[in-house]
């Protein structure tokens, strides 16, 4: 049950990256002017999506806090990795962003890593 907390902490990190890059690649692409950029990362910041994205972050952090009166930091941390291992398989599915061989080769020692912290 303890790892719970550990599993909400990444799911809702996952989350909240994952809704960003949905909402940045809708709206377009940054300005260039400077007032045009201030509307532009206005119209961002109120968007449902990303004001979610925001929520989740803070709720990883409650999570987070939860995680830590269950485990030492040293063992707890190493699984924080894993949102890299996530996302990136995410990203591929979703937005089509390649995955090469040494993408996928990092990701391997990711996972390898956690295990072995994990252990210790």
């Amino acid at each position: 049950m303890s790892y719970l907390y550990i599993a909400i902490t990444i799911a809702l990190t996952v989350f909240g990256q994952i809704a960003i890059k949905m909402q940045v690649l809708q709206a377009g692409p940054l300005p260039e002017a400077g007032p045009d950029k201030l509307m532009f990362l206005i119209r961002l910041l109120l968007n449902p999506w990303i004001i979610s994205a925001f929520a989740a972050a803070f709720l990883a952090s409650v999570s987070w806090m939860g995680a830590m009166t269950k485990f030492p930091l040293s063992h707890a941390y190493p699984f924080m990795s894993l949102n890299f291992v996530i996302v990136l398989m995410l990203s591929g599915w979703l937005f089509q962003e390649p995955l090469s061989l040494t993408k996928i080769a990092g990701v391997a020692l990711i996972c390898a890593g956690t295990v072995i912290a994990a252990q210790g």
